[in-house]
């Protein structure tokens, strides 16, 4: 007597087999063809005799039975197995059938019993000598047999893929705990491929209530037997109705503002929100429909993909020596990511803040293993340290992200801001330049227009110092100016993420407060883009397209985090603080403006300093940084950037 499972000889570490159990489920992979091939001769056996039974009135008898049968079944059998073969049916797999898999079944059936048929008719019934070689009675072989074989050919393959399928959608799920309750939103090839993929999972996790289409021909409809309940405007009814506890947004091509429309209608409705991959992944394979994701604020305030000029990127990148400040920060280290796809020779990440720069370094090593990386610890205020960085390496392109940038921390620290964005500017442009690098990007901020704060009108300076600066160098310096960019550290976003896991209040300055947002990866990629066009000199601008109101992202952070605003998380307005604006002022056009071959970048004009009163100021401004004496920086930023208005600061 044998035990109940199977054994198989597995090798240990010394060499010696040893007895490793193999599942029944292995078992049946293992002979997985032939058992498939056994089925289709089951299934061809039992339609052959259920035509039998229906051209003879439901009626056993010998002669059919006895003698036509078995014979008829063997020539069945040597036509049907290889035309299914041939159509590839013993290779599919059951628990996953679909439409194209039955019509598989359909043609293959239609082709072997027209072949039958054919044989039949022509060879053994019309040629004398095949007739009188066969059984008495085959002759007799009424067509009708034929005609239903065809169809229980077609029906009983097809039955055994379903059953297997609906075997492993709706017996072999189990269920660790009480379903999700959950909407799809979009009605069409997503909702419905998504739909499908959820019943088709090992474990069950969501009972699907239903669908929400704003198409009217759609209203009242089944899909898989899922009702669709109405239209995006009656979500908050639907989900209160339905105790709906879930929503995934199956709509892969909608725009952000359908995105944001569903979001905002649903307020109120304490739910999670759940999307699709793009519609790109999906058609590439690179993602399933299934492969469901939390709803973003990046989908609700980035913007369409940009069209970049790759091939002159590449030319500003490729094979050189690419030195980059902050490297540790969220713009600085999404910089040195984008850079590392197109191929430097030597990438130098210049950090102050150590553990930044190790994680930083670690993970490009990782994500870019054949881009050599050297992480330099360099405070930039350094004249020394920069100067021995740039002799040593001999950098050709520079970008310049590391500064201070929050606005209220400046404004009770002026002489920092001034020291790291003015002085740190000025001592690593007068290294790019002596140097002879090629190329030097400054990232600056849509605060350095008409700026009310230290912080902003510290990197207006810097913008008008390595402006000047390129007049005599034959380095191009060049600056590219844009607004906040989303989920950068100390942003609104992640600030506002932590209020709400802590369970409010979520605090915002002023109810009428706009900002302009951007993506990480999009400013790093425009940014790329504006260096590789510039000749030097140039300010260049991005488009940061329409300003968002910041109570609005507050809210619609607080829906997607499945609360209601203003009843489960409060929204307190705590009053502008030091050097802020309510409207940050980054515009693409006018009479200032000068537009370029790319539509989201265009280059400001402005009249430049001179370069002795200039440097002049400078001088003086950095003595009084030493100091921290606010009054007297703001008089002396004030002469140097005559737009600043320190008077117009709400801090109260």
């Amino acid at each position: 007597m044998c035990d109940s499972h199977t054994e198989t000889d597995a090798p240990f570490g010394d060499g010696r087999p040893s007895r490793v159990p193999v599942s029944p489920a292995g078992l049946l992979l293992t002979f997985r063809k032939p058992l498939i091939v056994l089925a289709h001769i089951l299934a061809f056996a039992a339609s052959l005799m259920f035509s039998f039974l229906v051209a003879n009135n439901m009626q056993f008898r010998h002669e059919w039975l006895v003698e036509q049968y078995p014979f008829l079944l063997l020539f069945v059998l040597v036509v049907k197995l290889p035309v299914f073969g041939g159509f590839k049916q013993y290779r599919g797999w059951w628990r996953y059938v679909s439409i194209s898999d039955l019509l598989g079944i359909v043609r293959a059936s239609l082709v072997s019993t027209l072949i039958i048929v054919a044989v039949w008719f022509v060879v053994i019934l019309q040629v004398p000598a095949v007739r009188r070689a066969l059984p008495q009675g085959i002759a007799a072989v009424s067509q009708g047999v034929f005609m239903a074989d065809l169809f229980g050919t077609i029906l009983l393959p097809a039955g055994l893929r379903m059953i297997t399928r609906l075997y492993y959608e709706e017996f072999r799920t189990t269920e660790n705990r009480r379903l999700t309750r959950f909407l799809i939103v979009g009605a069409g090839n997503a909702g419905e491929g998504l739909l499908r993929e959820i019943h088709r999972m090992s474990v069950t996790q969501y009972d699907v209530i239903g669908f929400i289409d704003d198409d009217p021909v759609k209203q009242g409809i089944d899909i898989h037997g899922i009702p669709v309940l109405g239209t995006v405007d009656e979500l908050p009814r639907v989900c209160k109705d339905r105790n709906i506890e879930e929503i995934a947004i199956a709509m892969p091509s909608a725009t952000r503002p359908q995105l944001r429309r569903v979001i905002q209608v649903c307020e109120g409705a304490q739910v999670r929100f759940r999307t699709v991959p793009s519609i790109t992944d999906i058609a590439s394979g690179k993602l399933r429909v299934s492969e469901i994701r939390d709803v973003d604020i990046n989908d609700l305030l980035g913007r369409e993909v940009v069209q970049l000029d790759l091939d002159l990127i590449e030319t500003f990148a490729r094979n050189r020596t690419i030195l980059i400040t902050g490297a540790g920060g969220s713009i600085g280290s999404e910089m040195c990511r984008q850079i590392c796809r197109f191929g430097p020779s030597l990438l130098l990440l210049v950090e102050q803040a150590e553990n930044p720069l190790f994680y930083v370094e670690r993970n490009l090593s990782h994500e870019f293993p054949n881009v050599r990386t050297v992480p330099l610890i360099c405070d930039i205020t350094d004249p020394a340290r920069v100067e021995t960085i740039f002799e040593q390496y001999s950098p050709q392109v520079v970008i310049h992200a590391a500064a201070h940038k929050h606005v209220p921390l400046m404004e009770t620290n002026p002489g920092e801001a001034v020291k790291n964005n003015v002085l740190g500017t000025q001592t690593v442009a007068d290294a790019a330049d002596r140097r002879h690098a090629t190329h030097f990007v400054m990232i600056s901020t849509d605060k350095a227009v008409n700026p009310t704060s230290v912080m902003g009108s510290s990197k207006r300076i810097a913008e008008m110092y390595i402006q000047d600066l390129g007049k005599t160098s034959r380095t191009q310096f060049i600056t590219v100016r844009f607004g906040n960019v989303l989920g950068s550290e100390g942003s609104v976003v992640p600030i506002f993420k932590r209020q709400i896991a802590e369970g409010g209040p979520v605090t915002v300055t002023h109810p009428e407060m706009k900002r302009y947002f951007m993506t990480i990866p999009e400013a790093s990629q425009l940014v790329l883009q504006a260096a590789s066009m510039g000749k030097g000199g140039e300010i260049f601008v991005l488009d940061m397209g329409e300003p968002v109101r910041i109570v609005d992202l507050a809210k619609e952070l607080i829906t997607l985090s499945g609360f209601r605003p203003g009843e489960d998380i409060e929204i307190v307005f705590t009053g502008l603080r030091p050097g802020e604006k309510l409207f940050e002022e980054l515009r693409i056009e006018g009479e200032d403006m000068q537009r370029t071959r790319h539509p989201k970048i265009s280059i400001w004009r402005n009249i430049p300093m001179d370069r002795a009163g200039l440097r002049a100021g400078i001088a003086e401004l950095l003595d009084l940084a030493k100091h921290q004496d606010h009054a007297g920086l703001t008089t002396r930023i004030a002469t140097l950037v005559p737009e600043y208005t320190p008077d117009s600061n709400a801090s109260h």
